[in-house]
């Protein structure tokens, strides 16, 4: 998913109370890969979520193409579940789907269901993405899809917290989406750049975890 929205207030960490009886406008998300190919998906057209175009989530796959095979992932700001989904669809054993907007996590579980994914292959969290990445409980992920709303500076909070708390695997992959007018900022010492390209408005990037780093076990 990636959410373009205008500069302004940062969104709160809180789940939202989900959509109004008037919220009934909905999206449309197309599974381009795997088990679930050319599958479409509705969800609530709230938040200005938008899902990442198909081919940017083509080229991120393919990077990620000897990798998703049985890996444990997480989809924070996941919204339509574009990333989150796609990964299941190709072979990932499971994902965690990171939304603070109630209507959005419905359609989450209801999309898994739809698609047959039992509760052992995805989870979704109705929760902010800060709030999640806080206190980590339990084991660390192989893959982290990382596509923030742009204008808000996430990734400043975002990159400490995946450290400090050991999110990741060592040889673990952390994908991240950015504004291309806008700098990002450094990454941790122990990610490795793996691979960058820039389509218009966004820059994304496909980093390596060479150790880890963090709380231990």
């Amino acid at each position: 998913m990636t959410r373009r929205k205008p500069a302004g207030p940062r969104l709160s960490n809180k789940p939202s109370k989900g959509a109004t009886a008037k919220q009934t406008a909905m999206g449309e998300l197309r599974i381009i890969g795997g088990e679930w190919r050319s599958r479409k998906l509705r969800f609530p057209d709230v938040g200005g979520v938008r899902p990442t175009p198909a081919r940017t989530r083509e080229t991120l796959f393919n990077w990620l193409a000897f990798h998703l095979a049985g890996s444990d992932c997480l989809d924070l700001f996941a919204g339509s579940g574009a990333l989150g989904l796609e990964a299941l669809s190709r072979g990932a054993a499971h994902a965690t789907l990171i939304d603070n907007n109630a209507a959005l996590a419905t359609a989450l579980r209801d999309n898994l269901r739809l698609l047959g994914s039992g509760s052992g292959s995805g989870t979704v969290v109705c929760t902010g993405s800060d709030a999640y990445l806080s206190q980590r409980t339990r084991q660390p992920y192989d893959i982290i899809f990382m596509d923030p709303p742009f204008r808000q500076d996430w990734l400043t909070t975002l990159f400490p917290l995946l450290e400090i708390q050991g999110w990741l695997k060592p040889g673990g992959w952390v994908y991240v989406e950015h504004e291309s007018d806008i700098e990002a900022p450094a990454a941790p010492a122990n990610w490795q750049l793996h691979r960058q390209k820039t389509a218009g408005q966004v820059t994304y990037c496909l980093y390596r975890v060479s150790h880890a780093a963090g709380r231990s076990e």
